[in-house]
């Protein structure tokens, strides 16, 4: 969920009364943007040596043209990317925000990032993992600005399949901050559409949701649906290709911290073709579930219901560090092998270590004892990350649902039934297309799974952040 300008709608909630209520919620989450003074201090003084030209890295790959892809709003900028042919393939710069030269391990930044995880965000509110000096300005990569970065250079083939892999540490200079909606990155699209090939043809599979959206017009907030732009996913390509090339580098040295996802246990899917069935969605005997995803079209209200029923498949994820011995289960279920997260260091705690293995490995150097001490620890201190990002995120959706249906409680919404609790199927849960909300929804009679419906909004109370439909 994320913010963006928009055109002014019929439904839409005061700004003043959803930053009060967000400011309760941090209250209430023991959350705070701010950081101890400490922490600023150690954070302004780093930056301060970064603008006199301390701590920038030997290397000069500045003319190198990178430019970034984000959200338009963006400040904080992990990557920046400069793509290239080579001969019949192709190679990938891909330029990540090094936060070695502004984190001193053991210091009380370090142990604030420590406690915070990751970067959480929630309507216009974002608490971040690090001080803003830092992440949106001196470690940020953007335009016209020399910054320390780590940079991969990664070889592919004519169809797309990893070939080579680099790291080094360097001095970089975007040339430009691009927006996904209107970005035009050279080679981006040829890439990202055969590493989506690659994806298919290992067995991997993302899921086509749409993406619940605050979008503020001026004093105003109203909620909808958004269908990510088409570079956004070839962009996310080449994040997963990066954190992909991390993980074979982590696991054939035997260090490092991965991304995990079990794979789903035959019995959840062969209740996902139970569930495909009841819900009308053709899903032939001999297609894997990977395919069968990839013929969903969420904009049908049974398909929509289908693409719900399938994130049951996608639960587990989790961190798996090691030092010797590899993980148990060391593979990525939905994308169909090892993967890493690596690209976005100024916005989650994980990538900075992961960066730090990576780049030692390439270098053929020891992995500094700092980071092996903290790798065990990390798994734990990320899924608590997660488990706070996820209730933050939440809660702040929730409060905004109930200030924008406040004034229509009584009126009636057509929706769609996503998915019905197990135990009681009179209960679950409505997606409305305008106002964009999915909320709890119950009826006297087990709920029509995957049909349009009409709802009467029963309730709608900002103070508890609940919202009710009900059918007859």
């Amino acid at each position: 969920m994320r913010v963006a300008p928009g055109a002014a709608g019929a439904d839409g909630a005061d700004s003043d009364d959803i930053r009060r209520g967000i400011a309760a919620i941090q209250a209430e989450q023991h959350l705070t943007p701010d950081f101890p003074a400490d922490v600023q201090a150690e954070a302004e003084r780093a930056a301060a040596r970064l603008s006199s030209g301390a701590g920038l890295p030997d290397q000069d790959l500045t003319d190198l043209p990178f430019v970034t892809l984000d959200p338009a709003s963006s400040t904080d900028l992990d990557q920046a990317m400069f793509l290239e042919r080579d001969g019949d393939g192709f190679v990938v710069h891909y330029a990540i925000a090094d936060l070695a030269a502004f984190v001193e391990p053991g210091g009380a930044l370090d142990a604030e990032t420590h406690r915070r995880g990751e970067t959480l965000y929630g309507a216009d509110s974002r608490i971040p993992l690090h001080p803003p000096v830092i992440s949106e300005g001196a470690a940020s990569l953007l335009p016209d600005q020399v910054r320390p970065a780590l940079v991969w250079t990664l070889g592919l083939d004519a169809a797309g399949a990893l070939t080579s892999t680099s790291l080094v540490r360097a001095r970089v200079r975007s040339r430009q901050k691009l927006a996904y909606e209107t970005g035009q990155v050279p080679l981006l699209e040829e890439i990202g559409t055969l590493r989506l090939q690659q994806e298919a043809a290992r067995g991997g599979v993302s899921l086509p949701m749409p993406e619940q959206e605050v979008v503020r017009d001026g004093d105003r907030w109203r909620l909808t649906y958004r269908q990510p732009a088409p570079s956004e996913a070839w962009n996310a390509q080449i994040s997963l290709l990066t954190g992909i090339a991390a993980a074979s580098l982590m696991v054939e040295h035997r260090i490092g911290i991965l991304r995990t996802l079990p794979p789903a246990p035959d019995h959840a899917v062969r209740r996902l073709r139970r569930t495909a069935k009841a819900l009308d969605v053709p899903w032939p005997d001999g297609q894997d579930y990977p395919s069968f995803v990839r013929t969903l079209d969420p904009s049908k209200p049974n398909q929509a219901a289908m693409v719900v029923a399938c994130t049951s498949l996608l639960r587990g994820a989790g961190y798996a560090a090691f030092d010797g011995n590899l993980p148990e289960q060391p593979e990525h279920a939905a994308l169909a092998t090892t993967y890493a997260h690596v690209t976005a260091p100024l916005r989650r705690l994980a990538d900075r270590y992961a960066l730090e293995v990576c780049v030692s490995l390439c270098a053929g150097t020891d992995v500094p004892e700092w980071v092996r001490t903290a790798l065990p620890e990390l798994p734990k201190q990320m899924a608590d990350a997660d488990h706070r990002a996820h209730a933050y995120e939440r809660a702040v959706v929730d409060l905004v649902e109930a200030e924008i249906l406040q004034p229509a409680v009584g009126r009636s919404f057509t929706g769609v039934v996503l998915e019905a609790d197990h135990d009681e199927p009179t209960r679950g849960v409505l997606q409305v297309a305008e106002p964009a909300v999915e909320a709890p929804v119950s009826s006297t009679q087990p709920l029509p799974v995957g049909e349009s419906v009409t709802a009467t909004l029963a309730s709608a109370d900002p103070a508890t952040r609940k919202v009710a439909f009900t059918l007859p």
